[in-house]
């Protein structure tokens, strides 16, 4: 391939990629870097490939040429070819090369191999429902995975699964002055065995609600009072976003995340406690 033609692709791959068809733009992109794979401006060529294809989702394309990007781009300086990386790493669970990637765009993981299981702290993503919009809480493992800390409401998503969520926070959320990054989901990386189950527990203070919600965490399970459930999911575009976590008292479903048995055993156990107008009925299946 002579350069003329070369240039000529090039144009043609930004001409593809101004219209949002990635697969042509990568293509394109691709064809120039199997004979100029170090060219001036390579570097650029495959990142911008290997970043159509991330808007494809095409993880396996993603991988491949990213660690043809990273390979060129500095190391400690926040360059974005080494977090395009470190997500498709992830997802591929090529954990040494996903160590490897953050570490290149500079970031400090905890010592060891493998899986990295971290504590990156909380934030918010938005689920990938296919239409539905729904942004929960998770417990951040690494630079692009959080354990989802709610019960969602959303059928067939689950409290405690594991998802892959994009780099770029897509607005905010501020919890008692604190702010908080809203994330796109990527993929459900990790299903929850989990079931969600659905009760009517009616209560005589907020305080005996919040009281049930303890209990189920402290454990390891799941509670959301549909109270606290609507204030989530009222939230859920691009911006930022004034949280309000409190639930209010009386009679109202909650979602729970629990096997059946041990979900009775704890609701058996709130309302057996000495707080006064503590009930629950109708566990359900959700």
């Amino acid at each position: 391939m002579h350069e003329s033609e070369a240039e000529r692709l090039i144009e043609r791959a930004y001409e593809a990629w101004a219209a949002e068809d990635w697969l042509a733009a990568a293509g394109l992109l691709e064809q120039v870097l199997a004979h100029f794979p170090d060219a001036p401006q390579s570097e650029v060529w495959w990142y911008d490939a290997a970043l159509a294809h991330k808007f494809l989702r095409n993880w396996a394309k993603v991988y491949e040429l990213g660690r043809e990007a990273a390979a060129r781009a500095p190391r400690g300086e926040g360059d974005p070819a080494h977090w395009n990386l470190g997500i498709a790493a992830t997802i591929q669970r090529d954990w040494v090369t996903a160590r490897a990637a953050w570490a290149g765009f500079g970031i400090e993981l905890p010592d060891g191999e493998g899986e990295i299981n971290g504590r990156f702290g909380p934030a918010c993503v938005r689920l990938d429902t296919g239409g539905e919009r729904e942004v929960v809480w998770v417990d951040r493992l690494c630079p692009t995975r959080g354990r989802v800390m709610n019960v969602p409401v959303t059928a067939g998503r689950r409290f405690g699964e594991i998802v892959v969520h994009d780099g770029e926070p897509k607005g905010e959320r501020v919890v008692d002055g604190m702010t908080f990054p809203v994330f796109d989901e990527l993929l459900l990386f990790e299903a929850s065995e989990l079931p969600t189950l659905e009760v009517m527990v009616d209560a005589g203070a907020a305080a005996d609600l919040e009281a049930l919600v303890r209990l189920f965490v402290d454990h390891g399970y799941g509670a959301e009072p549909a109270s606290a459930v609507e204030v989530m999911c009222a939230c859920c575009s691009e911006g930022t976003h004034q949280q309000d976590r409190t639930v209010h008292a009386g009679a109202q479903p909650v979602a729970l995340a629990a096997p059946e048995e041990e979900a009775r055993r704890l609701l058996e156990q709130w309302a057996g406690q000495t707080a006064a107008g503590r009930s629950w009925k109708g566990l359900t299946v959700a």
